[in-house]
């Protein structure tokens, strides 16, 4: 959990942020905002990808009812999560 019971702040990779664009249903910006809120609340809500630790360690948030995947890596603070990858 974010310190001191407050939220993490969502930041979106550029590749991220592009990703944003094409979406055009309705429901999608719902789905995506709802899964974005469950780890901003709970960083460690998705589970780590394997990968080597020289880098950010990526971890995966998947929302089968919602249908949303989303890849991202929580800062050293664990104040921000930063969204790499948007899948709805």
């Amino acid at each position: 959990m974010a310190p001191h019971g407050r939220r993490a702040r969502i930041a979106f990779s550029e590749p991220a942020a592009k990703q944003l664009d094409p979406i055009t249903n309705e429901a999608e910006p719902h789905a995506l905002d709802r899964a974005l809120v469950v780890i901003s609340v709970t960083p460690d809500a998705g589970e780590p990808l394997p990968g080597d630790t020289t880098g950010p360690r990526l971890r995966q948030y998947v929302d089968d009812v919602e249908r949303v995947r989303i890849l991202y890596w929580v800062s050293a603070l664990r104040t921000v999560v930063v969204v790499a990858f948007i899948e709805v």
